[in-house]
């Protein structure tokens, strides 16, 4: 413990070209595709916690039941179970989103399946991935966008598949590498409504995304040495992102393991 008056100093002292403003998430209204399990369910209990009143989705109702009991230990919530790739449950979702939100003034679309090479893929799964990951994504944004006004945020949660684009998961590639060049256009397009698009691309993450790959007691030790995210690491990236002044967009996050991943 310091000694010399520093902590006082600092206490005291006048900090005002030290920091820049951070905007508040009380009150915002904000809904997260795919906040049931994973990277969805990690962002919306910790934006709960900080005073935002949370709409998610999911496609099972046992993962949203666990995640609304979670969210409401922290802050306010609700949700319901839907499939996104279906245009009905997709519409089901946003109007359930309107009656209880009153409108949407963050959307952090992140729901997605997994999706693998395109030669073992069969047609039918290979057009549900595509609506999933990708057409989903488009369809959720634009309706979203359509509800916001003036100092709205849209957080995309993609991956650094785009980046690395390795064999095996080409159609995944596809979809993430989609969602990466759509969020650079939109931002540009509604930059002007001062609507924000920030894009984030997680790494290699522990979630059940990773079954039967790697099981939680893999993915706890991988955690443990430092070569696997958790979801929580890229919770704090989003609201790094939604937590600048107007004037600051961080368009685009990456967040990578330290190690080398398996």
């Amino acid at each position: 413990m310091q000694s010399d008056g520093t902590i006082d100093k600092r206490r005291n002292a006048n900090l005002s070209d030290a920091h820049t403003a951070q905007s508040s998430l009380s009150g915002r209204r904000i809904i997260v595709t795919g906040g049931t399990t994973g990277i969805g369910r990690a962002i919306s209990v910790l934006l709960a916690s900080y005073g935002a009143k949370l709409f998610v989705c999911g496609r099972t109702p046992e993962h949203l039941a666990d995640a609304l009991a979670r969210i409401r230990e922290v802050g306010e919530g609700d949700g319901i179970s839907v499939d996104l790739a279906k245009d009905a449950e997709r519409h089901r979702f946003f109007e359930a989103a309107d009656d209880y939100l009153g409108g949407i003034d963050v959307a952090i679309i992140n729901a997605a399946i997994p999706a693998d090479d395109l030669a073992g893929t069969d047609e039918e799964e290979l057009h549900y991935q595509i609506a999933t990951d990708f057409t989903a994504y488009i369809a959720s944004a634009h309706a979203a966008v359509r509800r916001m006004g003036a100092g709205s945020d849209l957080v995309l949660i993609g991956s650094m598949s785009a980046v690395s684009r390795s064999a095996g998961s080409s159609v995944y590639v596809a979809a993430k590498s989609g969602i990466e060049g759509f969020s650079q256009a939109l931002r540009k397009e509604v930059g002007e409504q001062d609507i924000k698009v920030g894009l984030v691309e997680p790494g290699f993450t522990g979630a059940d995304f990773q079954y039967p790959e790697f099981p939680p007691d893999k993915q706890r030790e991988l955690i443990r040495q430092h070569k696997m995210l958790r979801a929580e690491d890229i919770a704090v990236a989003v609201h790094f992102m939604l937590t600048q002044p107007r004037r600051s967009a961080i368009s685009l996050i990456r967040v990578e393991t330290r190690l080398p991943h398996p």
